[in-house]
């Protein structure tokens, strides 16, 4: 455990000394019955909305679908800009762009690894307690329920 949080910590310096911003995505899949798709990562604790980096030569948007399908199996018929959002915590340099997803199909679902442990749809009023405090934002913000700060 300690060996990869420091693997992590040389790996994030490392990419930020050499990038002046850093560009993340996240993707919010909602079903038909309202529920939202959540993924755990098996190197982070709680429950995130799927995501990750933007690659060299990648769109947000290419790398928002990419992700989804890699987390999730869910293949976006429209992926929809939310909002992007200063991340604060990751060194003063990061974004995050948010897409809105409501129209999918699915394809087969990841087997378990170590990237995502565990994947599943919840519902807004019955999150799993573990849920991070910016994917709760993120959703109240995108349903209604709160007004956007811009901060992730």
């Amino acid at each position: 455990m300690f060996k990869s949080k420091l693997v992590r910590a040389v790996v994030a310096r490392w990419g930020r000394a050499r990038r002046g911003m850093t560009l993340g995505v996240r993707v919010a899949a909602r079903d038909g019955e309202g529920r939202v798709m959540l993924v755990r990562h098996g190197y982070a604790p709680g429950w995130h909305l799927p995501g990750g980096g933007v690659e060299v030569g990648e769109t947000a948007a290419t790398s928002a679908a990419r992700e989804l399908i890699e987390e999730t199996g869910l293949r976006a018929e429209r992926l929809v800009l939310a909002g992007l959002y200063f991340n604060p915590a990751f060194g003063g340099r990061d974004h995050v762009a948010l897409f809105r997803v409501d129209r999918f199909e699915r394809g087969p679902e990841p087997a378990p690894n170590r990237e995502i442990a565990e994947r599943g749809w919840f519902s807004l009023d019955a999150l799993p307690a573990d849920t991070t405090p910016a994917t709760r934002r993120r959703l109240a913000e995108l349903y209604g329920e709160a007004e956007s700060d811009g901060r992730w």
